[in-house]
């Protein structure tokens, strides 16, 4: 296990530093410590081909001028917020607006578009990048003085593992997730479409026409929204289901996970065997099919356009500070927050 380090680019006349973590199985992890962002993963598929499987660019100035959150860290709270506001204690906070009157992954200057601390570690059987930030109070209208710190991993047994971890001096709001955006073909060679995702989720949240959780849970029973049994993407990308077509033509939905460390999320490509298994510690996961997605920008040479990759968002579901029956993301003054999800990269 080793990490090599390097210098990115430079962002707002300060050096964007970059780190690439390997194991003895053929994997690598890049990551730059603006935005805590994940720039490439490059594993094998069944032939032994290695190529990146993630969406991103190869320089800061990219990252600055065209990245839809690829790869990112998102927070203080991960996806939209409205009415962009939070009352607590007895104050009502105004949080920054950034997507019309929505307050939108942490605001325009969330912790996507911020330059985190850095430092590393090795040993025999993994290797670590850890990032930290002192989040001010008031940034983006939150309360507290919040810092947060966010550990890469990568382990000889192709395991990635991101560990957040969040402590305020007020009671805040956290609820982070990591935005990358997966197409296991291999260097983008084909859109995500055929894809199949598997899920252990029996209900998903239905959106309003903002893309709003109403809080209402749908059963994913005979629906395009059932990944239980395995479901190609494109399935929901066709549907004429109202909440396919609402987000864009596929899905950008929580999923109520109903279990957590035990394989819960797979996500393979047939035709090259790629495989990805995603587990987690939290109560949802996002799925973004990359609908909104244009082709006005170059990823490495390759023209984006829509369904070039996907996300799977392990967190808490958005806007939950507005729906009581969602779980909390209220961060008590001096508690710990903490988090967990991983990625395990195979084939078959």
């Amino acid at each position: 296990m080793k990490i090599e380090e390097g210098i990115f680019g430079e962002i707002n006349r300060e050096l964007v530093k970059s780190y690439t973590i390997m194991n003895n199985q053929n994997i690598k992890v890049t990551c730059i410590d603006y935005g805590c962002t994940i720039t490439r993963i490059d594993v094998p598929d069944k032939e032994g081909n290695i190529e990146n499987i993630v969406l991103g660019f190869d320089s800061a100035e990219d990252y600055l001028h065209y990245s839809p959150y690829f790869g990112a860290v998102i927070g203080r709270v991960a996806g939209r917020v409205n009415p962009p506001s939070v009352d607590l204690e007895g104050f009502t906070y105004l949080l920054a607006e950034n997507e019309g009157s929505t307050h939108l992954h942490g605001g325009p200057e969330g912790f996507h578009n911020v330059i985190w601390k850095s430092s590393t570690s090795e040993s025999v059987d993994e290797a670590s990048v850890t990032f930290t930030y002192m989040s001010p109070d008031g940034e983006a209208g939150y309360p507290g003085n919040l810092e947060v710190s966010v550990v890469y991993t990568l382990t000889d047994n192709n395991d990635l593992i991101i560990t957040y971890h969040g402590i305020s001096d007020k009671n805040t709001l956290l609820n982070l997730t990591n935005h990358t955006y997966f197409n296991l073909s291999g260097n983008l060679k084909e859109d995500i479409l055929q894809h199949e995702l598997t899920m252990k989720s029996d209900k998903f949240l239905e959106l309003d026409q903002s893309l709003l959780p109403t809080g209402n849970l749908i059963d994913v029973e005979h629906t395009p929204f059932d990944f239980r049994a395995g479901k190609r993407i494109i399935e929901g990308v066709n549907s004429k289901h109202q909440q396919n077509v609402i987000v864009g033509n596929g899905y950008d939905h929580p999923f109520l996970l109903s279990e957590n460390h035990q394989k819960e999320i797979c996500l393979v490509n047939p035709s090259n065997g790629r495989k990805m298994i995603v587990e987690t510690d939290e109560p949802y996961v996002v799925l973004y099919t990359g609908n909104m997605l244009e082709d006005t920008f170059l990823i490495r040479g390759i023209p984006c356009q829509k369904h070039l990759g996907l996300c799977l968002e392990t967190q808490h579901p958005p806007n939950a500070i507005h729906n009581q029956q969602l779980p909390s993301i209220l961060l008590e003054k001096n508690k710990e927050y903490h988090s967990k999800t991983r990625f395990t990269f195979t084939v078959e």
